[in-house]
């Protein structure tokens, strides 16, 4: 019980690390002697990062002052399941009469499953059909997707990240090695639908669906590059994505770089005004993982080779409303450089 509690002057980042701990998705704020403050979850962390705060600050300003809560011996099970499917809830504290919390109620709890069907409606593409020039000499056996991290390819860290909030629909783009990519899920028999999207030539990283668009008229599309497993909780990333209304949601990696010298800052004569000791400089890194309206795909133009980068960027000049989707660095795996690709394998 005590893993899902925290103080209000906790650290944004140790607050990222102890909700990834979590299997409760929210973390409940009390003082030390459990005295309820609040709740904090994974929205309430991106819009911090999202304001513009580092991470060194405190939770204070962010978490959640007047969450759902109900008090013990005056809730009854049907009243609180309601509240969890009407507002999402993965958890409800249980507070005494003097405020203190004395339990709380999860999912699990209240429905004995798992709410894992958050995702069982959206598209999932995967784009699978590069050489991984950067993987070579592996990719001159395997394509990129078949590359094993702990005794399964890479592609299946990736779909398993969906079907377990009730993805279910998988459409990979396909062109390098294509026949040994079916042959695999032919012989793997999933108990999910696997269309493939055949690319005669390269396509770039999003150009090869402009000849599927009316395949995906309904529902919101994630697409993911293979060779990133994101381990942030998806189904909270989609829920991000809703809430801003966004267009197209780009899912990024906030990244800090320190330079580890004494950088002198002088001005147009070259008089030195002032030396800045060891200065760092905070990143949004695109992680490779997009959300995004199925209307969206009307932008790319037909039999053309053609970046996610160029849909962005002409997404933005029509006024598309396109975000970011901010999670930590430990919640995702690039493994699309050799040398990434070999911690993972321990070389």
């Amino acid at each position: 019980m005590k893993n899902i509690f925290i103080l209000p002057t906790t650290k944004i980042v140790q607050a990222m690390k102890s909700l990834a701990s979590a299997n409760t998705r929210c973390l409940i704020v009390t003082r030390k002697d459990r005295y309820f403050l609040g709740t904090l979850n994974d929205g309430d962390l991106r819009r911090g990062v999202l304001k513009g705060l580092s991470g060194k600050e405190t939770i204070k300003t962010i978490y959640q002052k007047k969450p759902i809560t109900v008090y013990e011996k005056k809730f009854s099970i049907s009243h609180v399941r309601n509240l969890m499917r009407k507002n999402l809830l993965t958890i409800i504290p249980v507070l005494n009469e003097k405020n203190f919390v004395t339990d709380y109620l999860t999912w699990n709890k209240i429905f004995g499953i798992k709410n894992d069907n958050s995702l069982k409606n959206v598209n999932i593409v995967i784009m699978a059909g590069g050489k991984g020039a950067r993987l070579s000499p592996f990719t001159k056996v395997l394509p990129k997707p078949l590359l094993p991290i702990d005794e399964k390819p890479v592609i299946e860290h990736i779909i398993e990240k969906f079907t377990n909030l009730g993805g279910k629909n998988f459409n990979i783009s396909v062109n390098y090695k294509s026949l040994l990519l079916k042959s695999y899920f032919k012989e793997l028999k999933p108990n999910y639908k696997v269309r493939f999207f055949e690319e005669k030539k390269p396509m770039g990283t999003i150009g090869g669906l402009s000849a599927h668009r009316k395949k995906f008229k309904k529902n919101d599309i994630f697409l993911c590059n293979c060779d990133v497993i994101i381990g942030a909780d998806l189904s909270e990333i989609y829920n991000f994505h809703r809430d801003k209304k966004n267009d197209l949601t780009i899912v990024a990696s906030t990244k800090s770089y320190e330079i580890p010298y004494g950088i002198c800052h002088v001005n147009k004569s070259g008089k030195l005004i002032k030396i800045e000791e060891k200065p760092k400089s905070k990143f949004f890194v695109n992680t490779g993982l997009y959300i995004f309206n199925p209307k969206i795909l009307n932008l790319i133009p037909k039999n053309s080779f053609f970046h996610m980068t160029q849909l962005i960027e002409i997404a933005k000049k029509k006024k598309f409303k396109v975000g970011i989707c901010p999670i930590t660095d430990e919640d995702w795996i690039d493994i699309g450089q050799l040398t990434n690709y070999s911690k993972y394998i321990k070389l």
